[in-house]
Parts: structure tokens; sequence; C-alpha cells
């Protein structure tokens, strides 16, 4: 099956849906996953900040959804999410398709490995390289303006950036910035679940620099370029959940927990 975790601003994607409750052994979800299709293909469709957008990004359980997800069935997971520009030349309405993540959270829990078993996951390429292609191809054949390929720090949230923060950011050479990646890419990735990030560009995070008429990110601004560009998000997902191959997709994700079981708590 395929699935969507929907960002901030995407409460719904397909009609005619049926919610499915799911309950997981790390709690509830953090809605009923509302489970419709597209054509012959069964799509799963999750809101990671709750159907009112009452948790914010330090209160998801990101365990708990990945596994509902999973527990559905879902292999291939497109993950959309408002984000910030670190780059005067990635614009708000701009949609990046990460290759790379930076983590700056903290006391989230991360992994479903805790014990008694141990793994240690590769996550050199913490993106699904096959639905990144569709993702892109499907931007691009909407007329979105789609970054190849960019790198997401994740900050803690729920506050946003200082500018001496956002200074570092840009430093390093980090293009955009995001509060929900971490740990959501990394549990993915253990639970073998191909994953793909869609960055919609929704402000620059503290202005530009060398134009004082760009103001620095508020959270009003961010939902309305979200809710302005909602159609086009939803095109993009529609277009690549149709393209993506459901079978023989070209990558390593579903091995990567190599064999080695989840224990989960009683």
């Amino acid at each position: 099956m395929l699935g969507v975790l929907g960002g901030s601003g995407l409460y719904r994607l397909l009609d005619d849906v049926t919610e499915e409750p799911v309950d997981t052994p790390y709690g509830a979800p953090s809605a009923p996953i509302q489970v419709g299709h597209l054509g012959d293909r069964a799509v799963a469709f999750l809101p990671r900040h709750g159907a009112h957008h009452e948790r914010p990004p330090h209160r998801i359980d990101h365990r708990a959804n990945l596994w509902a997800l999973r527990e559905l069935g879902v292999t291939r997971l497109f993950a959309p999410c408002a984000s910030g520009s670190l780059r005067p030349e990635v614009r708000p309405g701009d949609f990046v398709v990460c290759d790379q993540l930076v983590d700056r959270t903290w006391g989230r829990p991360d992994t479903y490995y805790d014990g008694p078993a141990a793994n240690h996951i590769a996550f050199a390429d913490p993106y699904c390289p096959a639905l990144r292609r569709a993702a892109v191809t499907a931007g691009r054949a909407e007329g979105v303006t789609v970054h190849d390929g960019g790198t997401v720090v994740v900050i803690q949230g729920p506050r946003f950036a200082t500018r001496a923060e956002s200074r570092w950011y840009r430093s390093a050479g980090w293009d955009v910035i995001n509060m929900t990646q971490y740990p959501e890419a990394a549990l993915a990735r253990e639970l073998g679940v191909c994953y793909c990030a869609i960055a919609l560009v929704t402000d620059y995070d503290t202005g530009v620099e060398d134009d004082p008429g760009v103001e620095p990110v508020t959270q009003a601004r961010v939902f309305a370029t979200f809710e302005a560009n909602i159609d086009r998000v939803r095109a993009v997902l529609r277009r690549a959940l149709a393209a993506v191959p459901i079978d023989q997709i070209g990558c390593a994700c579903a091995d990567a927990p190599g064999g080695i079981e989840i224990t989960p708590p009683a």
C-alpha cells in the first residue's frame, strides 16, 4: 500500500475514504488513518499533526504514526512538509525534494530498537531514491519549481530559529528548515518503509540578509502560504502516487533492518 503523511495545512488528500482507527504498542497515531483509492491503488493518509493541527511538532508520536501505517500495509510513504528557506534562490512556493537531513532535535523517541535486540541502521542516505525520482518528475509535470535534492535541518520547535541560528545553518550549506522530518525518516528506515520528503517552502526563515524587505517567518505566514499552494501539493502527490512502482522499486529501503526483529513494548 502507498501512504502519505500530511504536514501543516494538509489534513485530507482523497475523497471517499474510510477511517481506520489503529492502536499500536506506542499509543494511538495522530488521527484515524484515512484509506481511499487512486485508480486501483490503495492509499493511506495520516495528518501528522492531527485532524485539526492539535499536535505541535515536539509532541507528535512519530513511532505510533509510522507503526500504524506499516501495520495497515504501507510500504511506500510520501511526506510533504512545510519548510522555511535558508537560501535566497529557494523561494516561497518552490518544492524541495530533499536528499539529506541534519538532526537538531532533542528528547524525541527516535528508535524502535530499545532492546533486547540492538540494530544500527545505515542512514547515510535517508530518503528513498526511487520515491525521490517520482516526486521530482511529478512536480515538474505539474509546472512546479522543484529543487532536486537539498538538505533539511530539523529543529526542535515549536519556536522558529533565531537570526544567529539561521545564519549558522546557512553557513553550513543547508537549504531548508523544518520541525518534523526527524525522527520520522529514521523510523521509516527502521521499519523498511520507503520514505520521501517533499518540502513546500512557505517562507524565508529569518528573512534574507541583503533584502530588509523580506520579513522573518510567522506561523500565520506559513499557514497562509501552504493554504495558497494546497491544490498544487495534492496534484503533485496524486501524480507521484500514480506513477511510483509498487513492486520492483529499485532501492534497498526494505532491507535496511537486516532481518533484526523489533521487540515492541508489552
